[in-house]
């Protein structure tokens, strides 16, 4: 890497703190450039490269991001625009979806596992690898609150509902659960693979008889937002639940229904007798 890029780097994570996770994404993206101070030409070759490399929209602007960084950083003044994106509608899972999962009765440890994280990504809206890396101490169960640790290591409490804290009581307290320990640990007491929890889940929803939705352990978040917003929350407590820093992103988990524009406009429709 060359000597500018390892000291932007370097300063991000000594002086900002930021997440190791952040600190490989800044050395991927700069990776993208040819050199330390690139022209306005250079930067329009390198969001070409990435769209030859058949890299979307979103994939460009995330790298852009972090050159952007680097180039305000570094005192220039110029920087990659941001590329439209399309807009698409998320994936959410259906009630009657959500209805077989939650109602689902596992009886072996494994199982119980798995349906008490499909329950917490459920309740709380949160990333699967705050699930996955959230410890028994965290859980305030007299309060109903988790405290979970977000992107780039920010913390929040999320409350959660008492059919929830039942199962995360039942489950604590059947398999000895100590407060240092991770709620949901493999066998060996360490995290859980992301990879083998989209595995698990996947197989259960086709053993429940339907099929999982596109980018499924993300689609609990989309759920979550959706249904939040459906039953009368404001997006500005959503934001709050999500972590998210700005509104902008909050707004991208609010798109509802079909059916709920329907229902509105039925409402509000002036044609209405």
């Amino acid at each position: 890497m060359e000597p500018r890029f390892e000291q932007f780097v370097r300063e991000r994570q000594y002086l900002a703190n930021v997440s190791p996770a952040t600190l490989e994404w800044y050395t991927h993206s700069l990776k993208w450039l040819r050199s330390e101070s690139p022209t306005q030409d250079e930067l329009k070759d390198v969001v070409l490269r990435m769209r030859e490399k058949g890299l979307k929209a979103t994939g460009c602007n995330s790298l852009a991001r972090a050159i952007n960084a680097y180039l305000k950083w570094s005192g220039s003044a110029l920087k990659i625009p941001q590329l439209k994106e399309p807009q698409v509608v998320l994936p959410t899972i259906t009630e009657q979806q959500i209805k077989l999962l939650v109602h689902w009765k596992p009886k072996r440890k494994v199982h119980r596992r798995l349906h008490l994280l499909i329950l917490i990504l459920l309740d709380t809206g949160c990333r699967i690898s705050e699930a996955l890396t959230l410890r028994v101490r965290e859980i305030d169960l007299d309060n109903m609150l988790v405290t979970l640790d977000g992107k780039g290591r920010k913390q929040r409490i999320v409350p959660f509902s008492f059919e929830l804290r039942k199962a995360l009581f039942r489950y604590i307290t059947d398999f000895k659960r100590k407060p240092d320990s991770l709620l949901l640990a493999s066998r060996n007491e360490t995290q859980l693979g992301r990879r083998v929890m989209l595995r698990d889940v996947k197989k259960l929803c086709e053993r429940l008889g339907f099929k999982a939705p596109v980018r499924t352990l993300h689609a609990f978040r989309h759920t979550f937002a959706v249904n939040y917003l459906r039953r009368g929350g404001s997006v500005f407590h959503l934001q709050k639940c999500l972590g998210h820093s700005s509104l902008e992103m909050t707004r991208r988990y609010a798109n509802l229904m079909t059916e709920d524009l329907q229902a509105v406009h039925e409402r509000v429709s002036l044609l209405r007798g």
